[in-house]
């Protein structure tokens, strides 16, 4: 999986999971909320992308979701 996100997606992963740390040493609940969020956020995304590519016949290329 790794290797599919590039240089810029691992660099964007780790301050994700940075910033939700900062987050986590003043109030771990605020940063629970925020993975939630976030979590949310991706599988969403990852929902519209895997019906879009279903239209197209493609729906097999995001790696069988949860269907």
């Amino acid at each position: 999986m790794l290797g599919k996100l590039g240089a810029k997606g691992i660099v964007g992963l780790l301050a994700l999971v940075a910033g939700i740390a900062v987050i986590a040493l003043q109030n771990i609940i605020i940063a629970a909320g925020m993975a939630l969020v976030v979590v949310g956020f991706v599988l969403t995304a990852w929902g519209l992308v895997s019906g879009l590519l279903g239209s197209f016949g493609m729906g097999a290329m995001m790696g069988g979701g949860f269907e």
